[in-house]
């Protein structure tokens, strides 16, 4: 078959034309569209019009001037003694009662200088229903360290009493004790 002699072609052979720079060109268009839309977008998201007339508002009249150029402002003066509610000298607000020391009561249930036996009756009372604490201290001396087995603490006297009253029928012997927390000091 003949080929149709009404296409033009190159020397590639390709059916049209190649041009030069036609890449370098799209590119460069490309990037002078996109500044210009990236500008009009800013100046249309801020309100900013640079071509509105930076000429004064005709409509506005203009401020009277209070001062002159050559006279510095002065400062305002305050007089501090005048402005306090009262002219009577100041004195160290008094300070702040202590608050009520809440007194902490506890039933003791044991001490122990063997740590497994605290933990023992610690158990034993668990299997009651009554959560104990284990207190270690340290006595000094020939008495050595101490592991007391204590219940509460408690604010009531009626929640001590069902309590004592419990340990009672399982045979285990109680006593109350009264803790007052040291006072704390105030910053």
């Amino acid at each position: 078959m003949a080929k149709s002699s009404s296409r033009r072609t190159d020397r590639a052979g390709s059916a049209f034309p190649r041009r030069e720079g036609t890449v370098f060109s799209g590119i460069l268009i490309g990037l002078i569209v996109g500044a210009v839309l990236a500008v009009g977008v800013a100046l249309w998201v801020t309100g900013n019009n640079p071509f509105k007339s930076s000429a004064p508002d005709a409509t506005v009249p203009p401020k009277p001037q209070t001062a002159t150029p050559d006279s510095p402002e002065t400062a305002p003066s305050f007089d501090f003694y005048k402005m306090l509610p009262s002219d009577a000298t100041s004195e160290a607000p008094p300070s702040p009662q202590p608050a009520a020391v809440k007194t902490h009561y506890y039933l003791q249930a044991g001490a122990f200088q063997n740590p497994a036996d605290a933990d023992n009756l610690k158990a034993q009372l668990a299997l009651l229903g009554i959560e104990t604490m284990i207190q270690t201290r340290d006595l000094g001396g020939d008495l050595g360290v101490f592991h007391r087995v204590r219940v509460g603490p408690f604010r009531e006297m009626d929640e001590i009493n069902r309590t004592r009253a419990l340990l009672t029928q399982n045979n285990i012997p109680a006593t109350l004790v009264k803790e007052v927390p040291p006072p704390q000091e105030m910053p």
